[in-house]
């Protein structure tokens, strides 16, 4: 019966190019519209968000329908933070136990790759569409081409995988009883560039991930295989130090050569990358519900976040793996599955939403906390010691893909009201290597 069912994915991205593989897996017909060229055949300005975090979630959906051997190659581990001081001074913080890692990807190899894949299982994908109405009552698609020539489809479904701006969520939003927000921070991001060294050499530590940490701001930056690294500027776009308030090269260079002098060095494009690469905005967009008759919403067309957990990708192939674990539960009854999907999914990425706001915070400025960097010590002996029933949060979220984020914002909130009380205690600061686990093990529930 799949295989009489055609259904439409609009966002050839990364979450509708992984959906679209994972459907026709299951038989079904899959058009897929995106409103840009072919990034295999066209060149795309870069600027925005080019390199990635792949993390376990995002592994395990491609492991399930074959990539993940095919992403290897691409990517860089990164096993912790490297922080840079003010004076170049460098701290590695882990991210988990030995062996527990992230991956830096490039999104431009990583959406080739699905797209490719996407193509190979029999999926028709259709560039420089754009869509220009949705009849969620019959299941049609007017799309435009660069042309403006005009033509409906009929589908069985139709899926907005068309990222935080999607045009399926703007017609959704038209009827009745359809919440939404979306909700800026002050800060926005710019794109920079430290090229690789000698012979392709990596001018810094290539399995880490670089954060220069200066409490209201941050640069962070990612490796490449090439030996580069893609660097991005968080910065308030109003303010006494601001992206306002560098409106000549000399306060570009002198922002920089004073906040982040080791890394200025290795910048000899500095210049020319701050002029020409666009600053962009950071926004969190939750709405409900995701679905209306046989239209779905899925990935950041859903629920986009701001990136400072690395799990803007990773919750979207979450999406995707669970989606089709439901068409094995329910054998293919979409009914039931588009109803349970939202039920499901809504919780859990509000709670990812919500931690990625919070993460924010942590890399800019916690990270160089004292009592920040004690509670995670003390955090790691109990996980050490009861790997099975204090799981740090950032693990939780990031290495344990059978948790689920709610679960994990859930847990990590008596985590931390147990840390706050153990913190409290006078003289911890001496005293923490002899604490009684034990005993506050006892404090969490079950």
């Amino acid at each position: 019966m799949a295989q009489s069912r055609h259904i439409a994915i609009v966002g050839a991205g990364l979450v509708g190019s992984l959906l679209a593989i994972y459907l026709r897996k299951r038989g079904y017909r899959i058009s897929l519209f995106e409103r840009r060229p072919d990034m295999r055949k066209n060149t795309l300005l870069t600027g925005r968000s080019i390199n990635l975090a792949l993390s376990n979630r995002g592994i395990r959906a491609l492991e399930e329908v074959g990539l993940a051997d095919a992403i290897q190659p691409v990517a860089i581990p990164m096993h912790g933070r490297t922080i840079h001081n003010l004076q170049g001074n460098l701290t590695f913080q882990p991210y988990g136990k030995e062996g527990q890692y992230i991956n830096s990807v490039s999104r431009s190899n990583l959406n080739i790759v699905l797209m490719n894949k996407a193509e190979a299982e029999g999926a028709s994908l259709h560039f420089n569409q754009r869509v220009i109405q949705v009849d969620t009552d019959r299941t049609t698609l007017t799309v435009a081409s660069p042309e403006n020539h005009l033509e409906m489809h009929i589908f069985d479904y139709i899926i907005g995988a068309d990222g935080a701006f999607s045009a399926i969520r703007q017609a959704l939003q038209s009827f009745d009883r359809f919440d939404f927000s979306q909700e800026y921070i002050a800060h926005g991001y710019k794109e920079l560039h430290i090229p690789a060294g000698p012979r392709g050499g990596f001018p810094l530590e290539k399995n880490t991930l670089h954060i220069w940490p200066r409490q209201s701001y941050m640069m962070i930056a990612l490796p490449n295989p090439d030996g580069s690294f893609t660097c991005t500027l968080f910065l308030p776009f109003e303010g006494d130090v601001s992206f306002a308030s560098l409106t000549s090269d000399l306060a570009i260079k002198n922002f920089f050569a004073t906040n982040f002098p080791d890394a200025t060095k290795l910048m000899p494009s500095l210049l020319q990358d701050f002029n020409q690469n666009p600053t962009s905005s950071l926004v969190t967009m939750k709405c409900f519900p995701w679905v209306r008759n046989k239209t779905l919403l899925i990935g950041d067309a859903a629920h986009a976040i701001v990136p400072f957990y690395g799990q803007g990708m990773n919750a979207g192939f979450e999406d995707c793996r669970i989606l089709n674990a439901l068409l094995n539960r329910h054998h293919d009854d979409w009914e039931k599955v588009l109803q349970e999907f939202q039920q499901e999914r809504k919780s859990d990425t509000d709670a990812i939403a919500q931690l990625a706001l919070d993460n924010f915070v942590e890399m800019r400025d916690l990270v160089t906390d004292a009592d920040f960097l004690l509670r995670k010590k003390i955090e790691a002996k109990l996980h050490a010691a009861y790997p099975d029933r204090w799981i740090p949060l950032y693990s939780m979220v990031t290495f344990n893909d059978s948790i689920r984020y709610s679960e994990a914002y859930s847990i990590s909130r008596t985590q931390k009201k147990i840390m706050d009380e153990v913190m409290s205690r006078p003289g911890i600061e001496n005293s923490w290597e002899s604490l009684d686990l034990s005993s506050i093990i006892q404090r969490l529930p079950g």
